[in-house]
């Protein structure tokens, strides 16, 4: 049996553990009879043909390694089916390594864009399984993305750490985290730090409402005011835009991200002086916490048993603490976003935190 593994997309932590986790029960299951084949940096590799026999030992001393030992790109799905000067597509060049390698089946590691493609591969008779993977949590049909809470941990130790600062210095300062069309991340961190207020994409946001609730802070006598940003979070105003005029209207905003856009509206509205903060790649670094060295060794085992008994076309989910396969049509091209009026976001509001509007 020969197996085709892949890592694309963003890369996060848990990457390897996960590849970890596929590798050893197929080993322990198979033993000789199954060869891995790692295929580098993503679909890249499977559209140039680049890709290895893995051995064994490969697979050792991973499970805390940040990264992925793969390699990992970014190839946009809307380019798959687009033909090059030889009118030949991706899709077609991927369908033809897959088919010289005689792979029989490919595990592949992703988020949205990756799940697209795979559901891709699948609807032209590639044996696939697939893993959840993003720090965003916004991929349908699984309760958990691994890298997640890694990168909840990360972003929560940098709110932390942003504490002691603000106090000091009275001031406010704003956190902007990962997060540009779901905002699971800023939530989560923002409800753990301690955040005052919390900025996400699903509920837009009202300068003058910020604004309100950090001088209601002062007012009660807090020395400074922290906010936790999402980097996709949007105006009130630029929510009742066209995709067209939003497109526009930020491809000529004179800043390099919203949160100091953010900065220079709240100045200008409290008077007060205003940080901006922005931890980026670091919250895809390092090695992944406890929590998902324990949910990417449950996926990565659940994936290898796919494979043995036949449950192609699916991707490893969990739901309700329960690994369930979940088919790739219902995954591909859907986003999972925070409800608005959800208990998580409620919660929030009911401990007095604004969030934004």
């Amino acid at each position: 049996m020969k197996i085709g593994m892949l890592t694309s997309g963003g890369d996060c932590q848990g990457l390897n553990s996960a590849l970890r986790g596929v590798a050893k029960t197929l080993y322990n299951e198979f033993g000789k009879d199954v060869t891995l084949y790692g295929i580098r940096d993503g679909y890249r590799g499977l559209i140039e043909g680049d890709y290895h026999p893995m051995k064994p030992e490969e697979f050792s001393d991973i499970l805390t390694l940040g990264g992925t030992i793969l390699g990992t790109s970014r190839q946009p799905f809307k380019m798959m089916q687009k033909a090059d000067e030889n009118e030949e597509t991706k899709l077609q060049k991927m369908l033809e390594t897959c088919k010289k390698a005689r792979f029989d089946c490919l595990v592949i590691l992703g988020g949205n864009g990756t799940h697209k493609t795979a559901n891709l591969l699948s609807e032209h008779g590639v044996n696939v399984v697939t893993l959840p993977k993003t720090i965003d949590n916004d991929l349908w049909g699984t309760d958990l993305t691994f890298g997640f809470e890694s990168a909840v941990n990360i972003a929560t130790s940098v709110i932390d750490s942003i504490h002691s600062t603000a106090f000091s210095h009275s001031r406010v300062f704003i956190v902007e985290t990962m997060g540009h069309k779901a905002g699971w991340l800023t939530l989560y961190a923002g409800i753990a730090s301690g955040a005052d207020v919390i900025v996400i994409p699903e509920i837009p946001y009202s300068a003058k409402a910020i604004a309100r609730a950090i001088e209601k802070r002062a007012e009660s006598g807090k020395r400074f005011s922290i906010l936790a940003v999402a980097e996709g979070a949007i105006s009130q105003q630029e929510a009742k835009m066209s995709k067209k005029e939003f497109k526009e209207a930020r491809k000529n905003m004179p800043y390099p991200s919203i949160s100091y856009r953010l900065a220079d509206e709240l100045k200008e509205l409290t008077g007060q002086e205003i940080r901006v903060t922005i931890p980026g790649h670091y919250q895809r670094g390092g090695a992944p916490c406890p929590a998902d060295r324990l949910l990417t060794t449950r996926l990565g085992v659940a994936a290898a048993n796919f494979i043995r008994d036949g449950k192609f076309g699916n991707m490893v989910a969990i739901r309700d603490n329960q690994i369930v396969p979940v088919p790739l049509p219902e995954v591909a091209g859907k986003l999972k976003t925070v409800p608005p009026d959800g208990d998580i976001v409620q919660a929030a509001r009911d401990l007095g935190l604004s969030m934004g509007d």
